[in-house]
């Protein structure tokens, strides 16, 4: 068995339940990383495209409650609709920041200190969600140097990604939290 493949054929029902609860416990611990950063409306409305049918319907279609459903789809299909809806409507995804400039084509921008912070509770968040009682505090970090992710954004923004999360491994969430909430009430860049 392919780990992209259900172990069970669950409802619709049992898959539209599973996601609510995957999203809800999701966003309840973003919302509580925001807050420690400073980022009251960001937690407030982090996500809030996952409820909408562009997002929502594919995410149950393709839920397994271990992953994602985006990767799944796109494993299926090629491409995600769901994926696209999503990193086209949230800030905090480096994805949505690129943009064409007619001398240079595709070019990665670098993403808002106050983006990153949430792009740093979102990753967290996702780690915990879907690791559960074997998160560590390096989940994330590993995560992001296991994808293709820091290839491909600003080269300014996953410097900071990365020693951000690198903070997260070797200071604790805590210490990370507190000192991206110091500098983004100071003005001062991530």
């Amino acid at each position: 068995m392919t780990t992209s493949t259900p172990k069970t054929k669950a409802s619709f029902f049992q898959k539209l339940c599973g996601h609510l609860k995957t999203v809800h416990q999701h966003r309840a611990l973003v919302r509580k990383h925001c807050f420690a950063c400073g980022l009251y409306k960001q937690g407030l409305l982090h996500d809030l495209s996952k409820y909408s049918p562009g997002e929502l319907i594919p995410s149950i279609r393709y839920y397994q409650g271990y992953r994602s459903p985006y990767p799944y789809e796109k494993e299926l299909k090629g491409y995600s609709l769901g994926w696209l809806h999503h990193k086209g409507r949230n800030l905090h995804h480096w994805e949505y920041w690129y943009d064409t400039f007619p001398d240079q084509g595709w070019v990665p921008i670098q993403m808002p200190d106050k983006y990153l912070a949430e792009s740093i509770c979102d990753r967290i968040a996702a780690c915990k969600t879907y690791h559960k009682d074997d998160y560590t505090d390096g989940d994330a970090l590993e995560y992001f140097l296991t994808k293709v992710d820091g290839k491909y954004m600003h080269p300014k923004t996953a410097e900071s990604m990365e020693r951000l999360l690198r903070m997260v491994k070797e200071k604790g969430e805590d210490a990370a939290f507190a000192y991206i909430r110091d500098y983004l009430k100071n003005n001062i860049p991530l």
